[in-house]
Order: C-alpha cells, then structure tokens, then sequence
C-alpha cells in the first residue's frame, strides 16, 4: 500500500506522477461529494402546516381541496369520469397573506412531498444554466411525486416575451420557453401539481395562463374583519389565552394588516406573557433564596447566643 502523499509539503517522484491517471472510481465518489448548484438548497419535504393552522381564507382552502386535494386522493374517480386533474394554481395578491402557507398545508393534507423555489434562485449569468436550473427542478419533482412544487415570486422568470429590454440574449426568454415545456411534460400520471406565487400578475407571460398549465388564478388579498379573528386564533391555539381577551376588539384594531402581520402581533404578545413568567420564577427564587440565607444566618445568630462563656482568668 503507498504511503499518503502531501501534495503540497513532499516532492513527488517523477515515476508516481506518470502513474497517476482520473479514473472511472474518482468520478464516481466525486458526484458521491458534488450537487447541482440549484438543488443544494432545494429540500424535498413534507410540510407539518395543517388546514387548522391558517386563519380565514374558508374559500381558497375549499378551492384547493377539489383542485389538488381530491385528485391525489381519488385519482380513480377523476380516471373514471374522463376527467383530467388541474396541473397548476397561479396565487397573487399583496405579501404575506399566507401563500407559502396555503402551498404547504394542500401538500401535507394531500401528503405530498413539497418542494418551494423562490424565482430568483434559478437565474445565473452563466448561458444556459438558468434553463438547466428550471429542468433539474421538474426532474426533481417527477421523481418525488406525488408533489407540489411551489414557485416564490414566479414574475421573476416568467415576465412576458419579447420585451428585449434588458435581457441580454433573450435569456429570459429562453428561461420562459424551458418553464413551458417542462409544465406540459408534466402528464397526469404524474402527480405532480405547479403552485405559483406572485404580486405582479399583471407581467406574466399570457402563455402560462392558459388552461392546462395555470388553470386557476386565486387572489389572496388582505383578511377582512372574520379572517382576522380566524388568523389570530389560529396563532394562539397553542398557547394559553385568557378567557377575557377580545378577540373581535383585537381584529377590529388590525384592520389593514396582513396575516404575516398579525402573526407577529401575536408572536410579541406571547414573547412579552413568557417575559413575565421567566421574570417571575426568578423573583420567587430570589425570594426562596433570601428566606434560606435569612434563616440560616438566624440559626448560626443563635448558635453563637449559646456558646457557654468561659471567664477569664485572673
């Protein structure tokens, strides 16, 4: 066996070097070490949000389960009526009204896998590799199917063609003519449905619109008065709550506040509830140490009280 070499610190011998070769074996745990770029950050999960966990948003949810939901359940029914499932959902509307949380909980009730891509995570300067990104990530889903795939801030690749301002070589065309192709390769057998998410609707290219690819386009605007009782009952289901707080007067003072929004008032409200708990424990162990330390300094008071005295000689 020969010895390990340092490359940088030993002299290496003329004949070792001429014996050196790459070989099948080196690729083979090399791709054992290597990702594609795009996927290193792309987990395939199955998501813990549940329906219950979103506040509100009773119509959208229902939407879901007879668009995604049931074909993954019954794909039999749909079989047998002559039915093809939808292949994709278009979200918009203003951020954080609960997109990402909606893509989720249809994943898990549905339980599929789920895979999320924000748009820009697939752009690269480099020509070609930008599409390449968008392949990989279909071929990714095919292979976890049944999934969902959910596409964050789509607007990003998927803007209209032909606008040639600022696209150097057409490469966001080419981006958006991959992104079709690979949406009408996913057949029904399958089982892999496209979610995607955006706040300029307005700039999509027409084409993605088209039934067979997004067939349903959902606005998820801001909660009105009951989703906003929904959203936060939803955020403190888990934590004790006082029976006397006003849930109405609470949805009342959050109007023109988004789901995000109200999440983190009452992420606050409970951060400031485990303050005082913590605050209070430590009082009371400042206050059982102080009785201890009192106590004890009280009894060594009386053991020096009663030490016998000896007089003094004369």
């Amino acid at each position: 066996q020969m010895d390990i070499i340092d490359i940088e610190d030993d002299v290496i011998d003329a004949e070792i070097l001429a014996a050196m070769a790459v070989n099948h074996e080196h690729f083979q745990a090399a791709l054992k070490m290597v990702n594609p770029s795009v996927l290193r950050s792309t987990v395939v999960e199955v998501p813990n949000v549940k329906w219950a966990d979103i506040g509100g948003l009773e119509d959208v949810k229902k939407q879901l389960i007879e668009m995604v939901q049931w074909p993954f359940e019954h794909p039999e029914i749909f079989l047998k009526y002559g039915q093809k499932p939808s292949r994709g959902v278009l979200f918009f509307g203003p951020p954080g009204c609960g997109k990402t949380l909606l893509a989720k909980a249809v994943a898990n009730e549905s339980s599929a896998n789920f895979i999320s891509i924000k748009g820009p995570e697939l752009l690269t300067m480099w020509f070609g590799e930008s599409e390449a990104n968008v392949r990989e990530v279909f071929d990714k889903a095919r292979t976890a199917a049944p999934c969902i795939l959910f596409f964050d801030e789509l607007d990003s690749i998927a803007k209209a063609r032909g606008g040639g301002a600022g696209d150097a070589g057409g490469a966001g065309d080419r981006v958006m003519n991959q992104l079709l192709t690979e949406m009408d390769g996913v057949t029904a057998q399958k089982l892999v449905f496209f979610i995607g998410a955006t706040n300029r609707p307005d700039i999509l290219d027409p084409a993605l619109m088209r039934p067979g690819r997004l067939d349903s386009l959902i606005y998820i605007g801001l909660p009105d008065f009951e989703a906003r009782i929904g959203i936060i009952k939803a955020c403190l289901r888990k934590s004790p709550v006082d029976p006397e707080v006003d849930y109405e007067y609470l949805a009342d003072r959050m109007e023109g506040f988004s789901g995000a929004d109200i999440a983190g008032v009452c992420k606050s409200a409970a951060k400031m509830c485990i303050r005082q708990a913590i605050a209070g424990e430590r009082r009371a162990w400042e206050a059982k140490e102080a009785k201890k330390k009192a106590a004890a300094d009280e009894g060594k008071e009386y053991e020096s009280d009663g030490e016998e005295v000896v007089p003094e000689e004369v």
